[in-house]
């Protein structure tokens, strides 16, 4: 393997967000809100994101904080794992 290839293989993005769900087994959804400036009016405005992440030891609870990587699909939606 070329050493261009590896370093692409190891860069994992890595999100910080609160956990809004966690009733499916396994997993859990997580919002990720972030502040955006419009390209004309220069007004800030907040958007956010949802993400289902894969717990598998179901240690997420409504309300916490947590950071979770980039994995390989694990499902149809997920395609995120819990770090902490």
């Amino acid at each position: 393997m070329s050493k261009k290839n590896f370093n692409k293989a190891n860069k994992k993005r890595l999100f910080k967000g609160t956990v809004v769900s966690n009733k499916m087994d396994k997993t859990a959804v997580v919002k990720i809100d972030r502040i955006k400036i419009h390209p004309v009016y220069k007004k800030r405005y907040k958007v956010s994101k949802k993400y289902k992440i894969h717990d598998p030891k179901n240690e997420a609870k409504i309300g916490d904080q947590v950071v979770f990587e980039e994995c390989r699909p694990l499902s149809k939606d997920k395609r995120w794992r819990l770090v902490k």
